[in-house]
C-alpha cells in the first residue's frame, strides 16, 4: 500500500495526505458532539494524554539541537 502511495503524483499524495488528517480530524469531532456530558474519567484521560504528547514534543525538539551540538 505505501509503495502504491510513493507511486503517485505529488500533488495526489498531499491531497491524500489532507483528505486523511481532515477525515480524522472529523471524527474527532463527530466524538464531541455524540457525547454531551463527557465523564470526568475521560477528562482526565484526555488531559493526560495532551499533558504527554506536548512533555514528548518539547523533549524532543529540545533533543534534536543537543545531540548536533555534542557533535
Amino acid at each position: 500500500m505505501v509503495e502504491g502511495f510513493r507511486e503517485l503524483h505529488p500533488v495526489l499524495q498531499a491531497l491524500l495526505a489532507t483528505l486523511f488528517t481532515w477525515a480524522l480530524t472529523a471524527l474527532g469531532a463527530v466524538a464531541v458532539f455524540l457525547r454531551r456530558e463527557p465523564s470526568r474519567r475521560l477528562l482526565d484521560a484526555m488531559l493526560g494524554f495532551a499533558a504527554g504528547v506536548m512533555i514528548a514534543a518539547s523533549f524532543w525538539s529540545l533533543l534534536a539541537p543537543a545531540i548536533e551540538m555534542a557533535e
